[in-house]
């Protein structure tokens, strides 16, 4: 793990709530399919987090989104969740049709998950670490 973000054009970065259940079950989906190992992660509460969020104008306290940062910038909520699909590659980036609902439907739609993730899916006192063999791929 290091304190330096990487390029993001290069590796997109994917912010997360680090004490969330759902988020770290969807890190590692996204870890598990990234097969080219383009993806780095950073929890939103952490120092690197925290000022990836403010550079793009996103308040880290407000733990109710994803942020993907990359080469088009940051995208949050649903732009997020469809923009680290694409960047899956087949067959997870055939969901990019989804992208032509609008924002507000979308966003409402993770908006209700979002309120309810601790209570659906529990959350941690703390985030804890990476397995080993991604442990690589965190930044913070």
């Amino acid at each position: 793990m290091t304190g330096a973000a990487p390029d993001p054009a290069v590796h997109p970065i994917l912010l997360f709530d680090g004490v969330c259940n759902l988020c770290h079950g969807a890190v590692r989906f996204v870890l598990a399919r990234d097969r080219a190992a383009r993806f780095r992660f950073a929890p939103l509460q952490s120092e690197l987090g925290r000022a990836l969020a403010a550079r793009h104008g996103i308040d880290a306290g407000a733990l109710d989104s994803v942020v993907l940062v990359d080469s088009d910038g940051a995208h949050v909520k649903s732009g997020a969740a469809i923009g680290v699909l694409r960047a899956l590659g087949p067959p997870w980036s055939l969901a990019w049709p989804l992208a032509w609902i609008p924002r507000a439907l979308r966003d409402a739609a993770y908006d209700f998950v979002a309120r309810r993730r601790y209570g659906w899916f529990g959350r941690r006192d703390a985030c804890p670490a990476p397995p080993p063999a991604w442990r690589d791929r965190f930044l913070a």
